[in-house]
C-alpha cells in the first residue's frame, strides 16, 4: 500500500537526451517532414483550413419545360405533359398515358386476373382473406368480367381501370429542352449568386444547350442530353419511367474574386434500386380529370402516367479566411511535429542496439533521501572553503552546462 501511495504522489520532469544516430535521427526528420507536407499541403492548401465555411446554403430554383410531342394522333405541349404545374425544382415531363375514360360510382367486375371467381363464396373468401382490392371496394359477390371470364364484384369507379394495355410512348421528349433559374445564398457571409452568370445574354440564351465543355454554364439542358450525361437509355426511362437527379454544385472560395464562384453541374439516376426490380420498375403514378353531365352525374377520366421525374437537387458550401481556424490548425501542426520524438523513442527503448543505455540515460529515480544526503554534502564542502572564493567575479561563476546528455552510437 505505501509503495502504492508512494508512486502516486510523484513528479515526472522532462530530460533532454542527445543520441547522435544516422538511423534515428534520419527517422526523425522524415516523420517531422511527412507531418508538415500533409499540413502544408493537404490541410491548408487543399483543404483550406485557415477558412470558416458556411454550408448552410440558401436556395430556390424555377423551371421551365418547352417543346411539342405527338401522342395518339394528339399534339401535346407542355400543359398536356408536365405535373406539377408550377414550376418547381421537382417535376414530371410525362412520356406515356393509359386513359380510361367516362368512369362514374357504381359497381362493376374487377379487371384484375387475379381476382377469378367461379362463384360468390371464392370472393367472400378473399374478403375475409383481407386480399386487397385493385380498383375498387369487394361486394362478395362474382359477375361475368367478359363471355369466357368471371370476377369478383366492385363498388367504385367503374369501369375499372385496364393497365395491362401496350401503348407507345411520345419520342419527342427527347428533344425537349428544360430551363433552370437557380439562386444561392450564403447566410454566414450574407453573398448571393444565381446561376446566370454576367457573360449570358439573351441572344446566348436562345441558341444555347448546356455542354460541359464548351457550354457549361447554360441554363438550358436538352433531355436526351440530361439522360446520356446520366448514362441511361431514353427508350427504356420513356417507356418504364424513372427518376433523374440534375445537381447543382455551389463551392465558392470567397478570398478570390465573386466571379469564380459560379455552379458545377452533374447528372444521375436517383432511383436505380428500383431500376433493377422487375416487380416495380421505373416510376408512374395516376391522376384524374373530373366532370359534370347535365343531370349532375360526377364522371371522371383516370389517367396512368409514366414520366421522367426530374429533382434539381442545390449544394454546396463557401469559405472565407478567418483568423481563429487559423490559429487552430497551426497549434495542431506544431503538436503533430512532436509525433517523431513518439515514434524515434519507441524504436530507441526497443529495437536498436544501445537500448539499455539509452533507458539509463532518460529514465532516472530521483528520492528525497539522495536530495537531502546531496544537499548536506556540497554545504560541508561549501563551509570548508577558503573565505577567499567569495571574491570571485559573478560573471566567472556561472555554470555552461545545458543539462542534457549527449550519447554517441557507433558501429
Amino acid at each position: 500500500m505505501m509503495n502504492c501511495i508512494t508512486d502516486f504522489f510523484t513528479y515526472e520532469t522532462t530530460k533532454s537526451v542527445v543520441v547522435k544516430s544516422w538511423t534515428i535521427g534520419i527517422i526523425n526528420r522524415v516523420v517531422q517532414l511527412l507531418i508538415i507536407t500533409y499540413f502544408i499541403g493537404w490541410v491548408f492548401v487543399h483543404e483550406k483550413a485557415y477558412q470558416v465555411r458556411d454550408t448552410a446554403i440558401e436556395s430556390s430554383v424555377m423551371t421551365k419545360v418547352k417543346g411539342f410531342g405527338v401522342y395518339n394522333d394528339r399534339i401535346m405541349d407542355v400543359a398536356d405533359y408536365v405535373t406539377p404545374t408550377q414550376g418547381a425544382s421537382v417535376f414530371c415531363i410525362i412520356t406515356k398515358l393509359i386513359t380510361t375514360e367516362n368512369q362514374i360510382q357504381s359497381s362493376c367486375p374487377e379487371s384484375e386476373l387475379k381476382f377469378q371467381c367461379k362463384s360468390d363464396d371464392s370472393c367472400k373468401d378473399m374478403i375475409e382473406r383481407q386480399k386487397p382490392g385493385g380498383n375498387g371496394l369487394m361486394t362478395g359477390k362474382c359477375v361475368p368480367f367478359n363471355a369466357t371470364l368471371k370476377t369478383c364484384e366492385i363498388k367504385g369507379w367503374c369501369p375499372a381501370e385496364i393497365d395491362s394495355i401496350k401503348m407507345n410512348p411520345m419520342m419527342e421528349v427527347e428533344n425537349f429542352t428544360i430551363f433552370i433559374k437557380n439562386s444561392i445564398r450564403f447566410p454566414l457571409f450574407n453573398f448571393t449568386k444565381g446561376n446566370f452568370l454576367p457573360t449570358i445574354t439573351s441572344d446566348y440564351i436562345k441558341k444555347c444547350n448546356f455542354n460541359p465543355v464548351s457550354d457549361r454554364y447554360c441554363p438550358i439542358f436538352k433531355v436526351g442530353d440530361v439522360l446520356k450525361f446520366a448514362h441511361q437509355n431514353f427508350s427504356t426511362l420513356a417507356n418504364k419511367g424513372g427518376v433523374i437527379g440534375i445537381k447543382i454544385g455551389w463551392v465558392c472560395d470567397l478570398d478570390k474574386s465573386e466571379d469564380e464562384c459560379n455552379p458545377s453541374y452533374s447528372f444521375t439516376r436517383l432511383d436505380a434500386v428500383s431500376e433493377k426490380n422487375s416487380v416495380s420498375p421505373g416510376y408512374n403514378f395516376r391522376y384524374a380529370k373530373y366532370y359534370k353531365m347535365e343531370n349532375g352525374t360526377e364522371y371522371r377520366t383516370l389517367l396512368k402516367a409514366y414520366a421522367i421525374r426530374f429533382d434539381v437537387l442545390v449544394n454546396g458550401n463557401a469559405g472565407k479566411f478567418d483568423m481563429i481556424p487559423t490559429l487552430i490548425n497551426m497549434v495542431a501542426a506544431f503538436t503533430s511535429v512532436g509525433v517523431g520524438t513518439v515514434l524515434c523513442d519507441i524504436i530507441l527503448l526497443n529495437f536498436l542496439k544501445g537500448a539499455d543505455q539509452y533507458k539509463a540515460k532518460k529514465f532516472e529515480e530521483v528520492s528525497e533521501v539522495q536530495v537531502d544526503k546531496s544537499t548536506s554534502y556540497f554545504n560541508g564542502m561549501y563551509r570548508s572553503r577558503d573565505h577567499s572564493q567569495t571574491s570571485i567575479k559573478h560573471d566567472e561563476k556561472q555554470s555552461s552546462d545545458s543539462g542534457a546528455f549527449s550519447m554517441g552510437q557507433y558501429g
